[in-house]
């Protein structure tokens, strides 16, 4: 790296192992804003004495060496330097590894933090996310998540928490909580914040890579870039919504579905099925069929069923009741649907799937009624138009 210029040395490690350093020095400092704090000090090093010293052979070693350094002055010279001595007989941390990056990811996934806190610390700590870009993705004041940001963190260094993987007993547990939050940062950006929807992809394939023996990691990843192979085709040009039975399938990322049916087929072939390889094999279905009548609607139906059986949520029966629809025609869908209506009233999918298999049957006025129900639903623009759209057409 002695022929790329300081700056550019320095931000291509954090881009590359700025989670890694992170964990690591959380890991051994107890505290994750003790250890930004100490990471930024050392970047400005870095930045300064670099220029004249040339890159180091191992710039992230050199970065947290730095850091630690710089945290032990700091504990050296504080008030409450008495409780945290055990620090300064430490040996200095090594380069940091994958299992830092990964314990880095646990850690943001407390059981103790809100769901809410969990996604925001995992974007700012993991993906390098400053509050304000991540206030933006969510429509939310920056100063709402900084102060998300300190309460998660301050409530990570009262619970104890080591930024390690955690052991048998937590790991389970631990890890499913992890797939959802990646999954939601992912969904969060799916149709229109598509630097949202970027970090979780990239969060997502990271996890896949620091778990090879977890196939549930890489049934995620795969699930992410199926969706992701669509992105070209999910909107018009005047940014109209374009659902999946309607998108131009030439438009589709062939080598992104590539590599995630590569990674699926090897997840399955560990035999232990969950719910995100469940999902991914749905949406595998779908990306390789050339059309909606080429599409082997009979094994999504079956997959549903698994899907279902595996997670007991009924919006999979809202799934299935769409492959029905294909199978058995519109009618035994509609009354599939029906039967969920005491569950899924006041979700917005629910009305809208309702008012297409009622369009199919010729009761347009029922139609309405249900594409009115799921347009007050709905607080997605997009989905908003296309469903306003659908009534304009009546």
């Amino acid at each position: 790296m002695a022929d790329v210029g300081p700056r550019a040395v320095v931000e291509a490690v954090w881009r590359a192992d700025g989670a890694s350093m992170l964990g690591v020095l959380s890991r051994r400092l107890g505290d994750l804003d003790r250890a930004e704090e100490a990471l930024q000090d050392a970047i400005a090093a870095a930045l300064d004495r670099w220029p004249a010293d040339g890159v180091p052979e191992s710039p992230a070693g050199w970065l947290v060496t730095t850091a630690w350094r710089r945290a032990l002055d700091r504990v050296r010279h504080e008030a409450t330097a008495r409780a945290k001595l055990p620090l300064l007989v430490e040996p200095e941390p090594g380069p940091p590894t994958g299992d830092d990056r990964l314990g880095l990811m646990f850690a943001c996934c407390h059981p103790g933090l809100a769901v809410s806190a969990q996604v925001a610390l995992t974007l700012h700590a993991v993906a390098g996310l400053p509050a304000a870009r991540i206030g933006a993705a969510f429509l939310l004041p920056e100063a709402t998540v900084a102060q998300r940001l300190v309460r998660a963190k301050r409530r990570l260094r009262d619970s104890g928490a080591d930024f390690t993987i955690p052991g048998p007993r937590g790991y389970a547990e631990r890890l499913a909580q992890l797939l959802q939050v990646i999954y939601l940062i992912y969904n969060e950006g799916y149709l229109e914040r598509r630097e949202l929807a970027r970090e979780g992809l990239d969060l997502a394939r990271q996890l896949a890579a620091l778990l090879p023996g977890e196939p549930e990691a890489a049934g995620l990843a795969a699930l992410v870039e199926l969706h992701e192979s669509r992105a070209g085709a999910r909107f018009t040009g005047d940014g109209a919504l374009v659902l999946l039975e309607d998108q131009d399938r030439a438009r589709w990322d062939r080598a992104l579905i590539g590599s995630a049916v590569h990674r699926l087929r090897a997840a399955m072939g560990a035999d232990r099925p969950g719910p995100y390889q469940l999902q991914a094999a749905i949406a595998t279905q779908h990306a390789l069929a050339r059309s909606v009548a080429d599409t082997d609607w009979a094994a999504i139906r079956r997959l549903y069923d698994l899907l279902h059986a595996a997670t007991g949520n009924p919006v999979v029966l809202l799934g299935r009741a769409v492959a029905t629809r294909h199978t058995s025609g519109a009618g035994t869908a509609l009354a599939e649907v029906d039967a969920l209506a005491a569950r899924l009233g006041e979700y917005r999918l629910f009305h809208a799937t309702r008012a297409e298999l009622l369009t199919a049957l010729g009761r347009d006025a029922e139609a309405g009624s249900a594409t009115r129900r799921a347009l007050a639903l709905a607080t997605n623009p997009a989905e908003r138009a296309l469903l306003a759209a659908r009534l304009s057409d009546r």
